[in-house]
């Protein structure tokens, strides 16, 4: 993971931020009063949404093995608590937090520590999200520039030939207008050709 700077967030923050992301729903007496419960729950769902841990992960033990032993439920729950604490402190290391993250932290979590580790994993989630956001939205871009590039091409071609048509359009009426004023002399030498061919024709007879 990228070195990053982050403030610690208020616990107001986190709850809203935590609402948001849709990663958890928690409430200010949830921080007041930590219960190992939750904030395995808490930390599990925030490694999850940074795909740094899978359900695969979170102490799958075959059958045939927890009945060597008198409380399997016992065994399955520290499996799955170490699995979780191993994960936390290679994201937490890897977010060179300033405060070392220990096994306390889970089974007897403090309210101010745990407000400081939520933030930092929470810090690094908006870091790494808003990068991925930038990226899709720098990639969508890239991908709409030659689109875009093209309806500019073919705007322009479309001005060029709506100015040709107009121009042509004008070179009709100048036309039709010189036509029409024309068309007077015309139907006059008309006249005067066949006043002169009737004329030709009574000189032959005579």
């Amino acid at each position: 993971m990228s070195k990053f700077e982050y403030p610690v967030l208020s616990r107001a923050d986190i709850i809203s931020i935590l609402l948001e992301s849709q990663i958890a729903v928690v409430t200010d007496n949830d921080f007041k009063n930590v219960k190992p419960d939750f904030i395995c729950d808490l930390y599990t769902r925030l490694l999850m949404y940074l795909d740094a841990l899978h359900e695969e992960d979170q102490g799958q033990v075959e059958f045939s093995a927890l009945e060597q032993f008198e409380n399997p439920d016992l065994l399955i729950g520290s499996i799955q608590v170490m699995n979780l604490y191993s994960r936390l402190r290679e994201v937490v290391a890897s977010l060179h937090c300033p405060m070392q993250f220990n096994l306390r932290d889970l089974i007897k979590p403090d309210s101010s520590r745990t407000e400081f580790f939520i933030s930092s994993i929470l810090n690094f989630c908006l870091y790494k999200y808003s990068i991925v956001d930038f990226r899709i939205r720098d990639t969508k871009m890239n991908l709409l520039r030659p689109i875009a590039e093209e309806l500019t091409l073919l705007d322009e071609q479309r001005k060029e030939w709506e100015a040709k048509i107009s121009q042509l359009n004008a070179e009709i009426a100048g036309y039709n207008e010189a036509r029409e004023r024309e068309l007077p002399l015309v139907q006059e030498v008309d006249s005067r050709v066949k006043e002169l061919r009737k004329m030709i024709a009574g000189l032959k007879n005579n």
